[in-house]
């Protein structure tokens, strides 16, 4: 989703929406296809799967009302290609997954610890958030600006980039907030005095049962804000238990060019074919 976003807004600003024949928007679709073959080409997986939002209504707004209260609706442009680009997908037998109730975090995360022990997993996002499921077999690929522009993450870089391990990106993100997702965490706690809370006392729990040891205007701004620090940190978490799976057979990677090409021909994208053809050539190899 984080893709498809970024691929509509790239060319929406300047009012190019790519409309076809058919008066139906596909700049989205066209920008997500080009990350994902982008992406295949880098990584050269064995395995893959896409997952999905579900809706804006989660267990987090349940907890949280105002939990991404703060995003505008979907522009109109983007609406009729949330579907297609699931049908796109499917067109190359890659695994559409998603769960009402959750976010694609949470799927990509219940996958990616399931995989434990039988493959090395790789996320491509364009979101650190997910820089939290960092471990000796899950790596992150964050998209940076442009196509094929990756920031690759494992453990040991994230630790010399913030001096925490990445399960304690949860309770870096309770105290600091994210104005993305609209959770203020405790207010007047910046980063650099949360990575250093999180370096003296490990978590959220530590540092609460350590408050007295905390500076003065330290202790108050946690003390004043102790409910949303708590539940911030519940709004942070990648749920790993999300009712979702996906089998290593059903998600081997092997495109059928003339499937999908037949859906490339129906959005009127031509610039495509040569990805799957090249693709199969890759897989019979």
């Amino acid at each position: 989703m984080a893709l498809l976003f970024r691929a509509y807004f790239a060319t929406a600003v300047t009012g190019q929406f790519m409309i076809n024949s058919k008066g139906i928007p596909t700049n989205a679709i066209y920008g997500f296809i080009k990350h994902f073959f982008t992406a295949i080409e880098q990584f050269n997986p064995t395995h893959v799967a896409v997952c999905w939002d579900m809706g804006s209504t989660t267990f987090r707004t349940e907890m949280y009302p105002s939990y991404k209260a703060n995003r505008s609706e979907a522009p109109v442009e983007l609406l009729p290609q949330f579907e297609l680009v699931k049908e796109v997908v499917e067109s190359f037998h890659v695994p559409n997954i998603g769960v009402v109730g959750f976010e694609a975090d949470d799927c990509i995360g219940t996958i990616a610890k399931k995989m434990r022990g039988k493959v090395q997993v790789t996320i491509l996002t364009g979101d650190q958030d997910i820089l939290q499921l960092l471990d000796e077999h899950i790596s992150v690929a964050l998209l940076k600006k442009g196509y094929g522009n990756y920031l690759v993450h494992t453990p040991e870089t994230f630790f010399a980039e913030k001096g925490i391990q990445p399960v304690q990106m949860i309770d870096l993100k309770a105290l600091m907030g994210d104005p993305s997702d609209n959770y203020p965490g405790v207010k007047g706690i910046g980063e650099k005095t949360a990575l250093r809370l999180l370096q003296e006392h490990t978590n959220v729990d530590g540092i609460v049962a350590n408050i007295a040891k905390l500076t003065k205007s330290q202790r108050l701004k946690i003390e004043a804000d102790i409910d949303m620090l708590h539940l911030s940190r519940l709004l942070a978490e990648i749920k790993c238990d999300v009712p979702v799976d996906c089998l290593l057979e059903e998600s081997i990677f092997e495109i059928n060019p003339d499937v999908a090409i037949k859906k490339f021909n129906e959005l009127e994208f031509k610039h495509f074919h040569r990805y799957v053809k090249k693709n199969q050539e890759i897989t019979i190899q």
